[in-house]
């Protein structure tokens, strides 16, 4: 099967690989349809983590079941199913909670909790941005689709990451109606927990960051589009909440933010919520920290450690809620929502390539290149189609 396998900090290429089949009986096996190209692929990409030369990327995955191992009892050949990033086994002390983005089972690292397609550090699973996937548990992780699968691809194939990830964080920063919400970070998770926010109802929602396009995604829904490299983003969010803050805080960038200049901090965009939330505020973290990154500015930064605002978050009493989303939580009632017309998440793609244009594709990505939004990896495409 073809598959985008990474070469080494930013190489990518499209080769063959042996093809992914039924290991276990409890296995699926599906025919990828499409699979996006996300800003935690980004880390990786750029050589930021532990990601072995030769791996598949590809976390956020749908398709259609081509054969089911012996104990699979639910899904069936033909049925169009999109996958949660975190492979779960559905019978652990954490899947039982609902955490099943700590699951014990899949992970093979003692010291570690949750497993993914394609990732570094979690497990050793192939990548969707290829033609087929295994897919572990399939009863359980396999998340079916009705009669508009096809029709509504490109607003289910979010439901594998992004979707589900940005309400996480409007959960953990504890959104209800009638709030106000500050999201740092308008990359494709950002445009989620905005979305998400809308969905809950909250009064008004202020995106945080400097990228144009994706500042006029966020407007298209209503929210308040605040650039950080034209004014004081702490300043911009006071004077909309009567010098109070937001009631909420969202942080969707993760380790490798940094200001308008280009210089990073592992701490700006965390410190950015902290002075722009109000006193008793939540704030939900869903962008990627790690335990160490050897690509850091500083020791510090090395150490996966961040210089934030300690003091004034507990001095606010602001309580943070941070970690990978339980995609399982929330897929279900997300899909029904897009089925029922009330979410159309689809709105922030960009491009949608075939697999031979994916090193082309995670260039441009990579860059934050002018209109690159969100892309979509679409394996049966001919490769002489050109990219919308």
């Amino acid at each position: 099967m073809k598959a985008v396998v990474y070469e080494g900090p930013r190489q990518v290429s499209t080769k063959d690989v042996p093809d992914a089949k039924i290991e276990r009986p409890t296995d699926v096996l599906v025919r990828v349809t499409t699979t996006n190209i996300c800003g935690s692929d980004l880390h990786m990409y750029e050589g930021r983590t532990s990601f072995e030369v030769g791996r598949t990327f590809g976390h956020e995955n749908m398709g259609e079941v081509i054969e089911v191992g012996s104990g699979v009892e639910k899904v069936r050949v033909g049925d169009r199913v999109v996958l949660p990033f975190n492979i779960s086994c559905g019978f652990c002390k954490n899947c039982e909670r609902g955490l099943t983005n700590y699951c014990l089972t899949t992970q093979p690292e003692p010291s570690f909790a949750g497993a993914a397609y394609g990732f570094a550090d979690m497990g050793p699973y192939g990548g969707g941005q290829a033609e087929l996937l295994r897919v572990p548990f399939g009863d359980h992780n396999a998340l079916r689709l009705g009669e508009d699968a096809e029709e509504r691809e490109n607003d289910y194939v979010m439901l594998s990451d992004i979707f589900p990830t940005g309400y996480h964080a409007t959960e953990m920063a504890g959104v209800v109606p009638g709030d106000s919400v500050v999201i740092a970070g308008a990359g494709p998770v950002g445009l989620m927990a905005a979305l998400s926010a809308m969905i809950k109802g909250a009064a008004k929602v202020m995106v945080v960051d400097r990228h144009p396009d994706r500042l006029a995604l966020a407007e298209q829904i209503g929210a308040i589009a605040i650039d950080d490299s034209k004014v004081d983003p702490v300043q911009a969010v006071l004077d909309e909440t009567m010098g109070l803050g937001a009631d909420r805080g969202c942080e969707c960038v993760g380790y490798q933010a940094h200001d308008p200049q280009g210089n990073e901090d592992t701490a700006a965009t965390l410190n950015m919520l902290i002075n722009s939330v109000r006193f008793t505020g939540g704030i939900g973290t869903v962008g990627v920290f790690v335990p160490q990154d050897p690509g850091g500015k500083d020791d510090l930064a090395r150490q996966g450690k961040a210089a934030i605002d300690f003091g004034t978050h507990w001095f606010k009493g602001q309580t943070m809620g941070s970690g990978q989303a339980p995609v399982k939580r929330y897929n279900r009632q997300l899909r029904d929502l897009i089925a029922a017309g009330k979410a159309t998440p689809s709105w922030i793609v960009s491009h949608e390539i075939s697999l031979d244009q994916a090193a082309d594709a995670y260039k441009n990505f990579d860059a934050r290149s002018k209109g690159w939004t969100k892309v979509l990896i679409k394996p049966g495409m001919s490769t002489e189609k050109k990219a919308s």
